[in-house]
């Protein structure tokens, strides 16, 4: 199973960025796939998740409105576009794949993802 992020990098505040997620190894179109962010000393936090179980797309208050998230079947890939980008978005942002039947109120929480990616930094500074 792999899962490797790309598109990170610099952004002012206000701006947008393209994550991307390539995923290999598994049956992309079984799998829960989430995306997650961190900061130091601070724990991971879920942001945006595709439940395979009912096809819907979540997403946190955080970042509602602003993110929104693709999936591509054909192409194995997620995608998170980030507009309006704000300083307290600056973190390392993961990919991540679970395969276990989610409920609702879990789908954005950590534990739940079995694979994840090495993780990409996105830093929004003026």
């Amino acid at each position: 199973v792999r899962l490797v992020e790309s598109g990170g990098g610099l952004a002012q505040p206000g701006g947008s960025l393209r994550l991307s997620c390539a995923t290999s190894g598994f049956s992309f179109d079984e799998y829960t796939i989430g995306w997650f962010r961190q900061v130091p000393g601070r724990e991971r936090e879920g942001i945006s998740s595709f439940r395979h179980s009912d096809g819907v797309t979540y997403y946190a208050d955080s970042v509602k409105g602003r993110f929104t998230m693709a999936r591509d079947n054909a192409k194995n890939t997620v995608t998170l576009q980030m507009n309006n980008l704000r300083l307290d978005d600056t973190a390392v942002y993961y990919c991540a794949a679970s395969a276990r039947l989610i409920a609702y109120e879990y789908v954005l929480a950590a534990f739940v993802y079995d694979y994840w990616g090495q993780g990409i930094q996105v830093t929004v500074s003026s």
